[in-house]
């Protein structure tokens, strides 16, 4: 496990399955996610065996230190081992946080980062997040993202058309 302070990062086990497709079920979650549609357990037990299988893929189950309960799900995702880069996916379940106020995420993504760039010798870990989403932004850009563009009119939500953010930061910046 790496841990934090209050968080730790472990593999994801089958039994964490049912609670994590629960909260990627969520409307309120689910609308900031590239996958739109509400999945079921063939489809958790598809993503479950594909991220044991591809070494492009390295997701973690995020941990409450404290009570060592599931809380959320995180990793590195499209990994291009010879570019060294990566996209960073990240959500918080617990108590509906999303992403939250209380460190939860940002602890997450700091251990996340030193892993990807510490032990995995990434170059560039990137990100694409929906211009509504004001949370991830302002996470993101605190931990010293950079906006590198935007792909415009990229996701449909809400009755309207919405921009994708991409984001990166670079081990330098890190």
């Amino acid at each position: 496990m790496i841990k934090g302070s209050k968080v730790g990062l472990r593999a994801i086990e089958k039994n964490d399955l049912p609670k994590l497709m629960y909260w990627r079920n969520k409307p309120e979650f689910r609308k900031y996610f590239r996958e739109y549609r509400e999945i079921n357990s063939t489809m958790q037990n598809e993503w479950f065996s594909m991220i044991n299988d591809d070494d492009s893929i390295i997701m973690f189950a995020i941990i409450k230190l404290d009570t060592e309960s599931l809380i959320g799900c995180c990793g590195l995702t499209y990994i291009d081992w010879v570019n060294r880069n990566a996209d960073l996916s990240l959500y918080i379940g617990y108590d509906d946080l999303y992403i939250d106020k209380q460190g939860y995420a940002r602890e997450t993504c700091d251990l996340l980062l030193n892993y990807g760039f510490n032990n995995l010798d990434l170059h560039k870990v990137w990100t694409e997040i929906y211009e509504y989403d004001h949370k991830k932004k302002e996470l993101y850009f605190d931990i010293g993202f950079q906006q590198d563009g935007a792909l415009r009119d990229n996701n449909y939500y809400d009755g309207q058309w919405w921009d994708s953010l991409m984001l990166s930061i670079l081990e330098t910046e890190f």
